[in-house]
Order: C-alpha cells, then sequence, then structure tokens
C-alpha cells in the first residue's frame, strides 16, 4: 500500500482541500491535519514579520517523501496511515500556508502520531531555508531546524 499521497515542494498556494481529498478513505476514521502558517511576529524579530521567502535543496521532494513514508511505516504495524505533505517556497505573505499535512488512520492516536512525528521531521530534516523579512527591511536566515 502507498502510504503517502502527496510528498510536494511547490511554488504555488498549498490547497488543503486537495490534501484532505488525498488521504479519504472510508476505512479510515480519523483524520489530522497541520497547517503551518506565516505568522507576524518572530521571537528574534525587532519589528514584524511581513513575509517570509523559502528556497529548497533540489532534493528536498524526495527528502519529504521519505519523511512521510517513515512517520507512517512507523505508525502502521497492522494499522493502515495515508499521509499527504506539501511545503511551500518562494515569497509567502502573513497568513499563506508554508506547510499543509493531512493523515488519515484507523483510529485517531496514530492519526495525530503520524501528523506530529511528519512535521517535526520537517523541521529538523527538510533541506529548506528562510528569510524571514522585517517590516523595517531586515532579514534573517533560518535553516534546517530554525
Amino acid at each position: 500500500m502507498n502510504h503517502v499521497r502527496i510528498a510536494a515542494i511547490s511554488d504555488h498556494a498549498l490547497d488543503v482541500d486537495a490534501h484532505l481529498s488525498a488521504v479519504d478513505d472510508p476505512a479510515l476514521g480519523g483524520v489530522t491535519t497541520f497547517i503551518g502558517r506565516v505568522r507576524d511576529n518572530d521571537p528574534d524579530a525587532q519589528t514584524p514579520v511581513v513575509g517570509l521567502e523559502y528556497s529548497a535543496h533540489p532534493d528536498a521532494e524526495a527528502a519529504l517523501r521519505r519523511i512521510a513514508e517513515n512517520a507512517a511505516a512507523d505508525a502502521v504495524g497492522e494499522h493502515r496511515v495515508v499521509v499527504a505533505v506539501s511545503h511551500r517556497i518562494g515569497h509567502l505573505d502573513v497568513g499563506d500556508a508554508a506547510v499543509v499535512i493531512a493523515v488519515a488512520a484507523e483510529h485517531r492516536a496514530e492519526a495525530f502520531a503520524v501528523c506530529r512525528a511528519v512535521i517535526e521531521d520537517i523541521k529538523s530534516e527538510l533541506p529548506v531555508w528562510k528569510r524571514q523579512l522585517e517590516s523595517d527591511g531586515t532579514t534573517a536566515w533560518k535553516g534546517i531546524g530554525g
């Protein structure tokens, strides 16, 4: 069974409904989502954050698929789990979705666990970098884990 239905790096707006549709399965009763949005503040910022610019290594999409596959495999055992995940690159404004994850599983515990594992591994392993843009023109680069 293909546990990963979507694993994409995209320079287009992310479609939450497409991710939910990708994991839709009448045998799977627990569906979780995570949407990581650009916020207007950061503890390291001196002025309001007005946007982010994401860039990715050419192998980022393969790395994202591996992250999703590993998270699903860890939870599967005798249960079914499916994952759809995308990360946006390019310029994003405050409020835009940078990451969308949808997970469906037989039970809620597996769905929550896989969803959390995917986002935590994205933050620590995905070769995507962001440049934070502040209202005063200040910028700051943040890499993997940042």
